[in-house]
């Protein structure tokens, strides 16, 4: 298949930062567009982050707008784009084998468009092996061009050519994109995109681009549209939603926004991701301040030693973080904090690990996403000696685990006897005839119910049972 290249990824070009306005593009679909998809059905399989399952969300809404209808049989669709995540070797490996299927299904039907977006294309490599290896796929983007998927697909039904636009850029804000959302009562809201961090095991500065912040109003004004819809809850999305702001220079801070968005009437707000180091007082003060904004952080710190921390580039200390999360606790007594953790990041020694543990326990932490360092071709780390066997890796994610699933079980077992309002997601696949959704600070709770009249409604249920991963209780009458 011949390949038109409007773009290729450039990890030169995408560690670039410049001091220039980012500008806002107000998406509209062009008439020729419009009946792109008529007659043709399309499925988007999401692999990673929250930011993915929004991206996908608005390539839905793009796809649905120029013609497209939802596939009740994804992998006999007449377009399939599969939306990656590149932020660990182990994400990239399990593409790799849904492209293997796919194949399989592209010989059945030549006719499928297949495409691949998100994360993976932004890197050369992955690209590289796309072109060489894949010779099926039809369309490769990335993360900075959702709004030409209209043209670019045309292009690939037109040319019956391999179609390949990934730009390495800063970015740019996308607004007023239509959106299929997955949900009926809680959104994703992404109030920034990139991330300027440079954490040295770390790919998504060079696949998201620069930290770049939308407007207050039109973040306001999604929020109120919500809950004119009917939404319960919001999570506000960013890379480093801590820096919203700070590159519109007028002040204007991430706990400001979180004051206006209480007053729009949504019941419950939640945010990701965190990085401590600009976690500031007055974001702290609006979790204390702020009755939507729910008692439940995820706030990753990655390693509790601080010459770690220092070779990672995450510009806190052990002490640092610590003092914040006993704010934290001081401002919002009850909250449940959860974290992220890299055991195994280059040449770590036992004693380094060992000063994990030991913050793992002063913060008391209800849970974590843990993994073994992950090599990222491009990064800093990278390039870092490394003679920690394979075996000791392993070894200390288990204990690592023994001690964050222990954080889980009584972070659950404090609610027992209480009635918590949990906010129902549908049935549950715990047993017959139970429901199941979440507390204001984020446990997963089945309690028995068969009315679907209860989906997007809060409910009061009394917990009954704690176990390690979620909560069983009785709905009060």
């Amino acid at each position: 298949m011949k390949n038109i290249k409007l773009a290729m990824p450039s990890l030169k070009d995408a560690r670039m930062r410049k001091n220039k306005v980012i500008p806002t593009i107000r998406y509209q679909v062009e008439e020729q567009y419009k009946e792109i998809g008529k007659n043709k059905t399309y499925a988007i399989f999401t692999y990673g982050c929250q930011g993915n399952e929004a991206d996908s969300e608005i390539m839905a809404g793009i796809l649905e707008e120029i013609g497209y209808t939802k596939s009740n049989d994804p992998m006999n669709s007449d377009l399939v784009i599969l939306n990656t995540c590149a932020i660990r070797e182990n994400a990239e490996q399990r593409i790799w084998g849904v492209l293997g299927q796919l194949k399989g299904k592209k010989r059945e039907n030549p006719d499928m468009l297949i495409g691949i977006s998100g994360c993976m294309p932004q890197e050369e490599n992955a690209t590289n092996k796309i072109l060489e290896s894949y010779n099926f796929i039809d369309l490769v983007i990335g993360t900075h061009n959702k709004n030409h998927l209209p043209e670019l697909l045309k292009q690939a039904y037109m040319s019956q050519s391999k179609v390949v636009e990934v730009i390495s850029s800063e970015g740019e804000i996308l607004e007023d994109t239509p959106k299929v959302r997955e949900s009926k009562h809680k959104a994703w809201v992404n109030i920034m995109y990139g991330c300027d961090e440079f954490c040295t095991y770390c790919i998504v500065p060079y696949t998201r681009g620069r930290e770049r912040s939308r407007a207050k109003e039109d973040i306001i004004k999604e929020v109120k549209e919500l809950v004119a819809l009917g939404y319960k809850e919001v999570t506000l999305l960013g890379q480093n939603v801590n820096a919203y702001g700070k590159d519109l220079k007028d002040n204007y801070t991430f706990g400001d926004l979180l004051y206006d968005l209480d007053k729009t009437g949504i019941k419950r707000i939640r945010y990701t991701t965190s990085h401590p180091k600009d976690l500031d007082e007055k974001t702290m003060q609006a979790m204390h301040d702020c009755k939507s904004v729910m008692p439940q952080l995820h706030l990753p710190v990655q390693s509790g030693d601080d010459e770690i921390l220092k070779r990672m580039n995450r510009k806190y200390t052990y002490d640092e973080y610590m003092s914040k999360v006993n704010r934290l606790r001081e401002l919002v007594p009850d909250i449940a904090l959860t974290t992220d953790i890299i055991v195994g990041f280059p040449n770590e020694t036992k004693e380094q690990f060992e000063n994990t543990i030991k913050l793992v326990q002063n913060a008391r932490f209800e849970g974590a996403f843990t993994f073994i360092y992950s090599k990222r071709e491009g990064t800093p780390a990278a390039n870092m000696p490394d003679e920690i066997t394979d075996s000791e890796k392993h070894q200390r994610l288990e204990e690592l685990n023994a001690y964050i699933n222990a954080g889980y079980l009584k972070g659950h077992q404090r609610f027992l006897n209480q009635v918590v309002e949990v906010l129902v997601d549908g049935p549950s696949k715990n047993g017959e005839g139970m429901m199941c959704g979440y507390t204001p600070h984020l446990k997963l709770t089945h309690f028995k119910c068969e009315d679907l009249s209860f989906v997007g409604r809060i409910v009061r249920v009394r917990i009954t049972e704690a176990k390690t991963w979620f909560m069983i209780g009785e709905l009060c009458e």
